[in-house]
């Protein structure tokens, strides 16, 4: 018997008004308080550890959908993913905040309008996704050292914190390493693995 399908609100839905509306005010002040340094820090030091979590989770349990207690920051809809879904998710959002920081640092207009559900996972998604998630990280970080002072240099929508310059898609990205590697800290819990694989 084919197990049940968890019941999740459809993808794009959002946070919960007041955790959203706390979001925004939080993610306001740490983009005064925090450097295009700390930042480059912040998802450097994150995404290292999302790539050896995933890499250390056994086959087949790392592509296994797992469902988990939602992450504060994560939509519903993402609660049921597997370790290489969470890794497939992460590269294409790199990939699409590295388009926008370069497209607003070159002064460039027209930017594709952002969309929380056109950025979901394959849910097919296997061990093969390592190595395109390691190039997304590499391929962000040089796109942000050819691009210094990223500060006003114009602003693009994001469909939860409205404008934001290119240091500001830079503070958020790294804060969606940080969501989504417990994300991957929770579907390891779920599944038995030890964080001293991981080491």
């Amino acid at each position: 018997m084919k197990p049940t399908e968890p019941q999740l609100q459809r993808p794009g839905a959002g946070l919960p008004p007041l955790e959203l509306a706390l979001s925004r005010a939080g993610f306001r002040l740490l983009r005064r308080v925090f450097s295009d340094a700390r930042a480059t820090r912040l998802f450097f030091d994150e995404g290292r550890r999302v790539f050896e979590m995933a890499r250390s989770t056994p086959l087949p349990l790392a592509g296994e959908p797992v469902l988990i207690r939602r992450v504060p920051g994560m939509e519903d809809s993402s609660r049921n993913w597997s370790v290489y879904m969470v890794l497939d998710h992460l590269r294409r959002v790199n990939n699409g905040i590295a388009r926008i920081i370069a497209a607003l640092c070159a002064g460039e207009g027209g930017l594709e309008e952002v969309r929380i559900e056109a950025v979901k996972p394959d849910p097919d998604a296997m061990v093969e996704v390592l190595g395109p998630y390691e190039a997304s990280v590499e391929r962000y970080l040089q796109t942000v050292k050819r691009n210094p002072r990223l500060a006003g240099r114009g602003t693009h929508p994001h469909p939860w914190f409205g404008p934001l310059d290119a240091h500001g898609w830079h503070c958020l990205a790294a804060l969606h390493h940080r969501t989504h590697r417990r994300q991957i800290e929770r579907i390891r819990e779920q599944l038995g693995v030890s964080e001293s694989n991981s080491m």
